[in-house]
């Protein structure tokens, strides 16, 4: 079924002496042997509750409006995969025909990301999500064994507690022989009251508020040299869980997802107490990162430990004010000038606790520096290859500090996106043929970026594949 690479791939491959990585490939579940092995895993009655979530959207379809939102449901994508491009639907099917047509996409290794598996690890009943989670991972790593050389399949992760997660990647790695992990960004708390519905939930992003230590799921990380990324959608959050539109509850929500756990990780200091991990946010662009970063920096240099104290209350000269206000207010000020105190503790108030004035005191950071570090030597950016803002990534003239984010290319191939992954390649090319990243951008954003995402904490990560460090010189030129 492998055909030669489209025109517009082969140009692309023609002007390049390097390999392309695509970091974020997708497949799509074939159901069926799924459920087979959550039967012999947990018995049918769990394979039961894994049909309720494949119907999902079908009983959502019987319900109301008010019944959807008190469950916490929203309008959920519809018409997602390719269809007329019957090809491409069953390439995201078989890993033995997505093997055969790498070469025609102009790909020399795919990591591999669920589907449909994405949404077990975020399953409300915790022995199904369990159980689940473990038939997924030994249905992708037998799938795609005999492929591993070009495929990567991905194991999930599931975090609801440290315990689960710290099992299932040692079961991955040790004994699925899997190399990469998918970590949920956040998993929903209830909260706490009776009778409350299914909608009243939190987000717990894993940091100080959680009801859990995580420290253990990152040091075990470490010690498998498993590097996180995450992937999550924020579709069904407060500001998108419209009940009609999937493309308003779609716009942006994996930059929402992603910019959400990056925040937390960051001023909870993960980064900085795990210095060797790499953490790498998929699918949802680099703008977002560029954003983060600035607003990070801007938020440090105005409110660290020290710079706190311009806004601190006790430093306000109440003599002064009052005497600015005698001379400059007008009559109707003046007649209330005694009220004054009660306007000056608005959002000012002189009785925080001296321990919570600092909130940089866990992330670690130091200076803006490490700030700059964590973007540009921990953090990876996941994009699509028809986003024209991953551009901002390389320029170091508008990013602080000179930075350049590590944006990775992900080809998001299997999903509605991407009409023809013959394309993809091509449409992350136009790039530079406007001008907008030169050809060492294009580089680094398919290769040295993601060559240095995945070996970091894994310097085996490519033994036995196409991209065998054997096979490279010392400039990781073929």
């Amino acid at each position: 079924m492998s055909a030669p690479p489209s025109a517009s791939t082969q140009r692309v491959r023609d002007q390049i002496d390097h390999p392309v990585i695509d970091s974020d490939g997708h497949m799509l579940e074939f159901f069926a042997p799924v459920r087979d092995r959550l039967r012999e895993i947990a018995g049918e009655s769990l394979a039961k509750g894994f049909d309720a979530m494949l119907n999902a959207q079908q009983s959502a379809m019987r319900m109301t409006p008010e019944e959807r939102r008190n469950l916490g449901m929203f309008r959920l994508t519809w018409w997602g995969f390719p269809a007329r491009n019957t090809l491409d639907r069953a390439t995201a099917m078989l890993p033995k025909l997505q093997y055969e047509r790498l070469p025609e996409q102009g790909i020399d290794f795919a990591v591999v990301y669920p589907t449909f598996g994405m949404t077990a690890p975020m399953a409300d009943d915790g022995e199904l999500r369990t159980a689940l989670v473990r038939a997924f991972n030994r249905d992708y790593a037998e799938n795609y064994a005999e492929f591993s050389d070009r495929l990567c399949p991905v194991a999930l992760i599931p975090m609801h507690n440290p315990t689960a997660a710290i099992a299932e990647l040692a079961y991955a790695v040790r004994t699925l022989k899997m190399q990469a992990g998918l970590l949920p960004s956040y998993v929903f708390r209830p909260l706490a009251g009776d009778n409350l519905p299914r909608a009243a939930r939190w987000l717990d992003t894993f940091g100080s508020e959680s009801p859990y230590d995580y420290d253990p799921v990152w040091a075990k990380c470490v010690e498998l040299g498993v590097n996180p990324t995450f992937h999550s959608s924020a579709m069904g959050w407060h500001s998108r869980n419209s009940q009609t539109s999937y493309v308003f509850n779609h716009l942006g929500n994996f930059a929402a997802a992603s910019e959400t756990i990056c925040r937390s990780l960051v001023l909870d200091g993960v980064p900085t107490r795990f210095p060797s991990l790499q953490f790498t946010f998929l699918e949802g662009g680099v703008a977002w990162a560029c954003n983060l970063y600035s607003d990070l920096l801007s938020h440090y240099e105005k409110r660290n430990r020290e710079t706190i104290h311009n806004y601190n209350p006790a430093e306000l000269d109440r003599e002064l004010m009052r005497e600015l206000f005698e001379r400059y207010a007008g009559k109707r000020v003046i007649e209330h000038l005694d009220d004054l105190e009660s306007s000056l503790v608005f959002l000012a108030d002189p009785n925080e606790d001296p321990k919570s004035i600092d909130e940089f005191a866990r992330s670690g950071i130091e200076s803006p520096e490490d700030i700059r570090n964590m973007f540009t030597s921990q953090f990876h950016f996941g994009c699509e290859a028809d986003d024209p803002m991953n551009s901002l990534a390389f320029n170091t003239k508008l990013n602080p500090h000179g930075a350049r984010l590590s944006a990775i290319f992900g080809s998001d191939m299997g999903h509605w996106d991407v009409p023809d992954t013959r394309e993809v390649l091509s449409e992350a090319w136009e790039l530079v043929e406007k001008k907008l990243i030169e050809p060492e951008d294009f580089r680094a954003f398919v290769y040295d970026n993601p060559l240095r995402m995945w070996t970091n904490n894994n310097p085996n990560f490519f033994d036995a594949t196409t991209l065998d460090a054997t096979t490279l010189d010392g400039t990781g030129t073929p």
